[in-house]
Formats: C-alpha cells, structure tokens, sequence
C-alpha cells in the first residue's frame, strides 16, 4: 500500500514552499518521501522532483500552440493529463514501491478541487492502484483577518471536501508572518456565538439566518477545522504531518522492533 498527500489551496497560499519545508524536515529525520509537481505552470523548485507533470504537458506550449490565456491553458493541462491517467501516471507510478510516500504539489485554481472532477478522477486511480490519500488544504494565515474571511476560507475547504471525499487536513500557512497572532489563534478554536455576533454586525439584516446556518455548519458538525503551521518550528512540521500520517495510517502496519536483551551471567 501507498501513501499520498494531496496538497491543495488558493493561488500563494505556501503550497510549494510547504512542500519544500516537508521534503528537508524529512530529510533531516531519515524519512524519505517524494514530491511530485502537478502545476504544469510551475518553473522553479526547492525539492527535487520525482514526478513532473511538464514531462507530459506544459502550459507555456498549449498557450502558445492554442491561443489559450494562463487560466484556460491551465484547465486544458489538467484535462490532458485526466486523460493520461491510465498512461503516463500509470508508468510514472509504477516506478515506486508499494510503501512509498508521495506529495503532489497542485495548481492553485479553486475550480480543481470544487467543482470540475480532474482532480476527483486523479484520486480515484491513485485508490484504485492502491494508495492510501490525504488532503492538506491551506489557506494563508494573513488571509483570515475578520470573520467574513474565515467563513470565506471554511465555505472553500469545505467544498473541496465534498467534492474530494477524502480525509482532509486544514492548515493555515504562513503563522510565522503574522505579526498580531493573536487575532489569527482566535480562529482556531473559534466561540460560535462570537463569531455570530460579529457576522451579524458586518452584515445586512437579511443575512441573519444565512450567518445562523453558517456558523452551524462550521461548529455543531466540526466540519471545517484549521491547524497552525509556522515553518519556522520543527516541531510544527512534524505536529503537522504526524497528524497527516494518522489520517492515511501511515507506519500502522510496520513490523514492531524488539530488542533482544542478553541475559545476566551468574556470577
């Protein structure tokens, strides 16, 4: 059985510099993992690349040969390679052992992950050849500055876990840029009843029971929840992909190490 991560996000939200922060903290600890680009705009990289998407397509040739601008080039890419998926991925994947760890590091156009099925259909063959996937959603923690933009942020994972169906973990990047973390930290174990409050000053009257429902969603269901990341702290990368680990049971079905203790000689 495999293990994959799914790293997703809004455009600038620290994905590939996440990736880039996993790969040498697992370098560090004696844990290999690989990294595979799947932004076809993507040029330069602070990991080595296992597996890159421009090898198949890239987005400087389809805009050129196709006339198409940088978002529509985009999705033309990433419809190239849904067609692939039993080609070019299938080889690309088979080069790896069947405990292997992968990251892929994805575009950053919301429209992948909430509503156009590239990336649903790319989780079902990575399932379907045998790996265990989850998805690390981020969001930038300077984003999330008044309630309205957390709600924004929670509404956007949460489409994404509906339309991936796939254990998810919320991180919001970035901690170690935010100069008032309190503000931020508020957001993390969030009061409904405060967040309500507030939305409802910022708010017209007639979204009242819009914000209501809302707030429901995000609290009474603990559907949408967001870890701090600072990657700054060692301790914060590793607090992050142990939890990541937990979601795919990566290392459940290790052998378990004993040691053999030479019995005392009698004296």
């Amino acid at each position: 059985m495999g293990y994959a991560q799914l790293v997703i996000g809004p455009a600038g939200s620290g994905k590939s510099t996440y990736c880039s922060s996993l790969y040498q903290h697992c370098e560090t600890t004696r844990r290999t993992i690989h990294i595979v680009n799947l932004d076809p705009a993507a040029e330069n990289f602070d990991y080595p690349v296992a597996m890159d998407i421009r090898e198949l397509i890239s987005l400087d040739d389809v805009m050129e040969q196709l006339g198409l601008g940088p978002n529509g080039g985009l999705m033309y890419c990433m419809e190239h390679l849904e067609e692939n998926l039993d080609d070019w991925l299938t080889e690309e994947l088979d080069n790896y052992l069947d405990d292997d760890y992968l990251v892929f590091d994805c575009p950053g156009q919301i429209e992948l992950f909430s509503h156009v099925p590239v990336l649903k259909n790319f989780v079902e063959h990575l399932r379907r050849k045998n790996f265990n996937v989850c998805v690390v959603y981020l969001l930038d923690s300077q984003f999330i500055t008044d309630v309205t933009k957390f709600i924004s942020g929670c509404m956007a994972s949460l489409s994404a876990m509906v339309q991936l169906e796939l254990p998810h973990v919320n991180i919001l990047s970035k901690m170690d840029l935010v100069t008032n973390k309190k503000e931020v930290e508020n957001y993390l174990n969030p009061e409904p009843q405060l967040l309500l409050a507030e939305l409802n000053q910022r708010m017209a009257p007639q979204f009242q029971k819009l914000n209501k429902s809302l707030i429901e969603v995000v609290d009474q269901y603990s559907m949408v929840s967001f870890l701090p990341l600072d990657l700054r702290k060692e301790s914060s990368i590793q607090y992050i992909l142990s939890q990541i680990d937990n979601c795919i049971q990566y290392g459940e079905d290790a052998d378990v190490k004993v040691k053999d203790f030479d019995e005392e000689e009698d004296d």
